[in-house]
């Protein structure tokens, strides 16, 4: 059976988030009834990271399987690969969307890609405009707006004492039978010439709300309502309670997904499986 890949980008401000849900407009939801539309019938697909409502991506990848006669017809005798088939009818579905979900790659992988479990780590980025003169109204769906103006470099110095792997429970909504230790690879806060803050963090995985509660955590720092070194202290308590701030959903970006080469993607699908439940929610950072 044929793997494929997909690479999608989408504003989240137009879904109710990835999932599909009854009733909900959602980006799972219209990305399957596409592929229902051209194959047929119901593909199933698997995320490499769920994402909130609000929340956008630039680099989200999904795959699922296709009989090898569902493959081979799609470019239908054209002189076109059946990627470039499937990705031309892909987007004249998904135009129906005005443009908030546009794939951006259609390709056959190896039967061994995951990818979730592939993944080696995932890339986020966070916006924010902390001064009114910031607040760009073409920019509001993709930047958060902060009434207080911040000191970015307590923020970053914050961002950096959390490197590494630990139990990010205090940063995490608890989920049955999961693991909330996670190994923060990148976290970096800095101003630009334009003035707006960008976070950019990579992790091998993030828990579910971790992204939008460790920016929440260091604003809170930034804008003086923490002392300095209050993430390592919330660190060293790994427990979800009522000091945990989630930044608002819209400066988050889902920017990319790391895989190793097609040989690795087995052992690392396998490892990833061993160090997290199946029910494990491995990338729903935001």
């Amino acid at each position: 059976m044929p793997r494929i890949r997909l690479d999608l980008a989408y504003d989240g401000n137009a879904y109710r988030g990835w999932a599909a849900q009854p009733g909900l407009l959602t980006v799972e939801g219209v990305v399957r009834e596409a592929l229902a539309t051209i194959i047929r019938r119901e593909v199933p697909v698997t995320v490499a990271g769920r994402t909130d409502a609000g929340v956008h991506a630039r680099g989200q990848v999904v795959h699922f399987d296709l009989e090898a006669g569902e493959w081979q017809a799609l470019s239908r005798g054209r002189d076109i690969t059946a990627e470039e088939a499937l990705l031309r009818r892909l987007s004249g579905v998904l135009g129906r969307q005005e443009g908030a979900v546009v794939v951006h790659h259609a390709v056959q992988v190896p039967q061994a890609f995951d990818a979730r479990f592939s993944a080696l780590s995932r890339t986020y980025t966070y916006r924010i405009a902390d001064r009114r003169e910031l607040w760009d109204p073409l920019r509001r769906q993709d930047t958060a707006w902060v009434r207080r103006h911040v000191d970015e470099q307590l923020m970053d110095a914050e961002a950096t004492a959390v490197l590494g792997l630990h139990d990010f429970g205090s940063f995490c909504r608890p989920r049955e039978h999961s693991t909330t230790i996670r190994e923060l690879q990148a976290f970096t806060i800095t101003r630009g010439e334009d003035g707006v803050i960008t976070a950019r963090l990579q992790a091998d995985a993030f828990c579910h709300h971790m992204v939008r509660t460790l920016i929440g955590a260091c604003l809170d720092v930034g804008e003086g309502r923490r002392e300095p070194g209050w993430l390592m202290q919330r660190l060293g308590e790994p427990s979800w309670d009522q000091n945990v701030r989630l930044a608002p959903p819209q400066g988050l970006v889902l920017e990319s997904v790391q895989y190793p080469p097609d040989d690795q993607l087995a052992s690392r699908a396998e490892q990833t499986r061993a160090m997290r439940p199946q029910s494990d929610d491995v990338a729903g950072a935001s």
